[in-house]
């Protein structure tokens, strides 16, 4: 009986991240293939949101996180990809981890030196990543004709760089629910197998693969490009569950069922975007 319900539960969920998955998609979809001022400002949404989630989780264990420096930070880091300017982007991270310095020090008592050092890794782990995601869409330099449509760089890259990544959680998850015997980091995040690691290596290698004879790109780079997706992807799972765990809490947020916060939805990703972004620039452009 109690098998039956805990299957009954498990089922109920997976529909719930189904359904969220496939409306993710839609909508992502979308954003993607607009591009330019409707990607950028989506790019800014998710980060702020994640940023909200990431000072909410080290306030959960009582620090006091510089919120405000934070949303500057991020704010001026998206501006700065979105206008094409290096500068501004550095600009951005000097004044915020600079603002959060003076805040601890104008605010003595209220705002930590532990406080400032997880603001300011926050906007970087944060900030430059979704910066990285905007300056990765805008790229530009070749066309790729395909049966389902003609895609320009950006948009070809940005897709590789998403099914890649959701391909690695997706192969895991499955793979460690079938397989999974062995823990891959049981101190970290419990519910990682050995197996469904190997399986998400696998199914985003052939993904990516498919992907670039899609796009007629060299087979062996994106299989390897596939790998290197999916360990990262992992790493950057592994990364959010060691702060969650250190935090006290199981999720980021509820504003995506089945999935958890936005935070939860993209921590893969914030090791990823910068990945294809360099891939493409060291090795699709040159």
């Amino acid at each position: 009986m109690a098998d039956w319900i805990l299957k009954s539960k498990w089922e109920a969920s997976l529909i719930t991240r189904i359904i969220s998955g496939v409306i993710g998609i839609v909508l992502a979809a979308y954003v993607i293939q607009e591009g330019g001022q409707t990607f950028s400002i989506a790019a800014a949404v998710l980060a702020i949101l994640a940023w909200f989630e990431y000072t909410r989780a080290f306030s959960h264990r009582g620090g006091s996180p510089a919120l405000f420096s934070g949303l500057l930070g991020i704010g001026g880091m998206l501006y700065g990809a979105y206008m094409g300017q290096l500068e501004l982007i550095l600009l951005a991270l000097m004044g915020s981890a600079v603002l959060a310095l003076i805040t601890a020090v104008l605010m003595r008592g209220d705002v930590s030196v532990p406080d400032v050092c997880v603001s300011v890794a926050g906007i970087c782990y944060i900030g430059l990543p979704f910066a990285h995601l905007i300056m990765l869409r805008a790229l530009s330099g070749a066309s790729y004709v395909t049966p389902i449509e003609t895609f320009d760089l950006g948009t070809a890259m940005i897709w590789v760089m998403f099914i890649g990544t959701w391909s690695s959680d997706s192969f895991a998850y499955f793979a460690g629910r079938a397989f999974g015997a062995h823990k891959l980091a049981p101190a970290i995040s419990p519910n990682k197998t050995i197996e469904g690691f190997v399986g998400g290596l696998l199914g985003t290698v052939a993904a990516v693969a498919g992907l670039g004879y899609l796009l007629q790109m060299p087979l062996t780079h994106m299989a390897g490009l596939g790998a290197v997706i999916a360990i990262l992807g992992t790493l950057g799972d592994l990364v959010e569950s060691l702060m969650k765990r250190y935090a006290g809490i199981k999720d980021s947020g509820a504003i995506i069922p089945g999935h958890g916060g936005i935070w939860d939805r993209f921590d893969s990703v914030l090791f990823t975007a910068p990945l294809v972004y360099y891939y493409t620039i060291y090795f699709v452009l040159h």
